[in-house]
């Protein structure tokens, strides 16, 4: 049975619309993205099938566009729109930070989790603050293994003074999932802290995200 002959009450758009997102199910929600079935079952079956593939909905929003396309019904149209839903979300988190004072080490916390929610691979961002400690920008300026000497401080504080910030919150993340910091971390830290204060940039934190956990240098009494 398609969902076009469902009761209308119990149609996933419908309910959204009279409960709110918040009231879905992942598989339901999926579904509404999805918008249309293949041959022989709904969006719905489909949503569920898809998600039990993957085995979870983190699983499913980490995969790479190969993966993604080798299930019917899925293919690089649906990865684009996907990917570009995921960016919306991110943009939206950023421009509401933007208009706020990172004041606490909490709302920083769920802005770099917004982030680096998605990432599989290992980035050094740097957010570029204000003298009232509003967000000017947010740029992932490394990529890759981070050490003392693929992180350049130099570029750091050129990013730094281009933005006239005056102050920086620095933040990369752990895809192993354990965010405790190594000594590499430790020791770029303190070259950056050092580089920035010549330029009278204030380093005011480092953390590192490793899904749900984040770690602050500065709470952990390590800058």
């Amino acid at each position: 049975m398609g969902i076009c002959d469902w009761p209308e009450q119990d149609r996933p758009r419908e309910r959204l619309l009279r409960d709110g997102a918040h009231a879905l199910s992942d598989t339901e929600l999926l579904a509404i993205f999805l918008r249309v079935g293949v041959a022989g079952k709904s969006a719905v079956t489909l949503a569920g099938d898809t998600l039990a593939h993957f085995g979870s909905l983190h699983r499913l929003l980490h995969a790479e566009s190969g993966e993604f396309g080798r299930l019917h019904g899925l293919g690089p149209a649906k990865y684009a729109q996907l990917q570009a839903a995921l960016e919306l979300a991110r943009r939206a988190v950023a421009e509401q930070f933007r208009r706020e004072a990172l004041c606490s080490p909490e709302a920083v916390r769920h802005y770099l989790r917004s982030q680096f929610a998605l990432q599989t691979h290992e980035s050094f961002m740097v957010l570029f603050l204000d003298v009232k400690n509003r967000l000017i920008n947010c740029e992932e300026m490394f990529r890759g293994t981070l050490t003392h000497t693929s992180v350049y401080p130099r570029e750091v504080v050129k990013a730094a003074l281009r933005r006239n910030a005056a102050g920086v919150i620095l933040a990369h993340n752990h895809p192993s999932g354990v965010a405790e910091p190594s000594e590499a971390d430790l020791r770029l830290t303190s070259a950056l802290v050092q580089a920035l204060s010549l330029v009278d940039i204030r380093v005011l934190d480092h953390f590192v995200v490793a899904g749900n956990q984040v770690h602050s240098f500065a709470e952990s009494g390590q800058l």
